[in-house]
């Protein structure tokens, strides 16, 4: 099959009728539920994009021949994987950044599978086999994903096998001759229930070690198989208009707690099974954690770019640009962006071949950027926050504007140095949907959790960083002053 357009996503969403929770109640349609409905016309757009943009979008499958996404591609050269980035650039013009889970996200670790296969045959070759035609099948089908890598917050002083309850986790239960019956509970699962299938992968967190082998496992399945539900935090698409919550009502994904009750996995969708080491090692193995972070960083870019032209029309509407503390804010958000933007350019023409055949970035730069950025972006919103100041309150809503009494007073009363009362609104409450909203809000959180704790993530960083030539520069400059020890200090060491 070829790439799928967005009537092909939405209707294969309504066929699936995945088991969908949220408010208490089951949802019977998620295409058109409030919570949902947007979002997922967003994502359909998405798809559509690929066929208003074949050139840059589309390329030809290596089995069929047909025209699939290109986020699906392995490439083979640095020209291949700046074009396959370019691609998912295509899609981030469009959501600007905050969809952190649109598809092009976990494309990139199923594009891995298809080369590094092998690597998931340690235990049993049939594995290797599964990641291999999930690829494929993945590709072909243009599987939409969501995915699941933590277990609940129970108890972190404890691994799975010593909580109170060590069957709360998703754990293996039996295995028969159909396949595996898992059964527990998995975090955090964005736009779960929204998309074809569940990747069910391990936590790179998790310690190594027998008790920890029954929580092991990583598998595909498709959303509505038997057994499997999700349930969905509140929304923050609260159903307003696109003037009073522009990037709310067309991105809001969704985060969701999926709970497995005794749900078969079929042989052939098991990629990992009761193996912890192989778990701690199958994203940094198959660089799949590489290729991710690719996307992850693209992604990036294009929301500093979308704030920093926030900030910037902000900034122009109320007359506020030739304040020096002004500026100075302003620089700080061009200087994330110019940084990342060096980053990946770094990373794509120090891409090398690794051994499974693919052109795979430098992720010493991508590793710096991944860590970095969690850290900068809460001070990128709190700057926009900063500028708008007492105007990130005084925002209106657009039936304020529509009302006959009223809506004269705040046209005339909301004007800004040169935009009308009613655009300088617009330009403010598009700044607090980014910073301040319930929408905006989880924005800042999920980047700064994105690959984890930054805190463990930065300790983690610091132990695999190469420290010790930068330690020999000093030993060197030291040895070359050939300063030798004073007397009285060596007759002190004698005593």
């Amino acid at each position: 099959m070829p790439a799928k357009t967005g009537a092909e996503y939405i209707e294969r969403l309504k066929k699936a009728n995945n088991n969908v929770y949220i408010g208490g109640e089951r949802v019977d349609d998620v295409t058109e539920h409030s919570a949902f409905k947007n979002v997922i016309q967003s994502m359909a757009k998405l798809y559509d994009m690929q066929y208003e943009k074949p050139e840059k979008m589309l390329y030809d499958s290596p089995t069929t021949g047909d025209k699939v996404g290109k986020s699906f591609m392995l490439p083979k050269t640095i020209d291949q994987l700046i074009e396959r980035r370019e691609a998912i650039m295509e899609w981030q013009s469009f959501t600007k950044g905050v969809m952190g889970r649109s598809p092009d996200y976990l494309n990139a670790e199923v594009m891995t599978m298809e080369a590094a296969y092998d690597f998931y045959g340690q235990d049993n070759p049939l594995f290797a086999e599964n990641a291999r035609k999930y690829a494929e099948y993945a590709r072909e089908n243009d599987i939409s994903l969501t995915h699941t890598l933590i277990h609940p917050q129970v108890n972190r002083a404890k691994i799975q096998a010593e909580q109170k309850d060590a069957n709360v986790a998703l754990h293996v239960v039996e295995k028969n001759d159909d396949g595996v019956i898992v059964d527990g509970v998995r975090l955090l699962a964005t736009q779960g229930g929204i998309t074809d299938e569940i990747m069910v992968f391990p936590s790179t967190v998790k310690k190594a070690g027998e008790k920890d082998d029954p929580y092991s496992l990583a598998f595909a399945i498709p959303n509505n198989t038997p057994g499997l539900r999700y349930l969905s935090r509140e929304s923050f698409d609260y159903g307003m208009n696109s003037y009073d919550h522009p990037l709310g009502s067309k991105f809001e994904e969704g985060d969701t707690i999926v709970a497995f009750d005794h749900v078969l996995v079929p042989w052939d969708r098991i990629f990992i099974l009761e193996n912890s080491t192989i778990c701690n090692q199958a994203f940094a193995e198959t660089n799949a954690v590489v290729h991710m972070t690719h996307q992850v960083v693209a992604k990036d870019i294009a929301k500093t770019e979308f704030l920093l032209g926030v900030v910037l029309t902000l900034m122009d509407s109320i007359g506020i640009d030739g304040f020096q503390h002004v500026k100075d804010k302003g620089t700080e958000v061009m200087l994330t962006l110019e940084n990342m933007k060096s980053h990946l350019f770094r990373a794509e023409h120090n891409a090398k071949l690794d051994k499974w055949g693919m052109m795979t970035p430098d992720f010493e730069a991508l590793n710096a950027a991944r860590n970095w950025y969690p850290r900068v972006y809460p001070r990128l919103a709190e700057i926009l926050r900063i500028l708008g100041a007492s105007g990130m309150m005084g925002i209106p809503s657009y039936d304020d504007f529509a009302s006959d009494e009223i809506g004269p007073i705040l046209h005339r009363a909301m004007q800004g140095k040169n935009v009308e009362g009613f655009e300088r609104v617009q330009i403010f409450r598009l700044a607090w949907d980014l910073t301040m909203s319930a929408f905006g809000s989880r924005q800042t959180h999920y980047e700064y959790y994105f690959f984890g704790d930054p805190i463990k993530m930065g300790m983690a960083y610091f132990d695999q960083y190469d420290k010790e030539k930068y330690k020999d520069v000093v030993k060197d400059f030291l040895k070359q002053e050939n300063i030798s020890k004073p007397s009285a200090i060596n007759s002190g060491m004698n005593v």
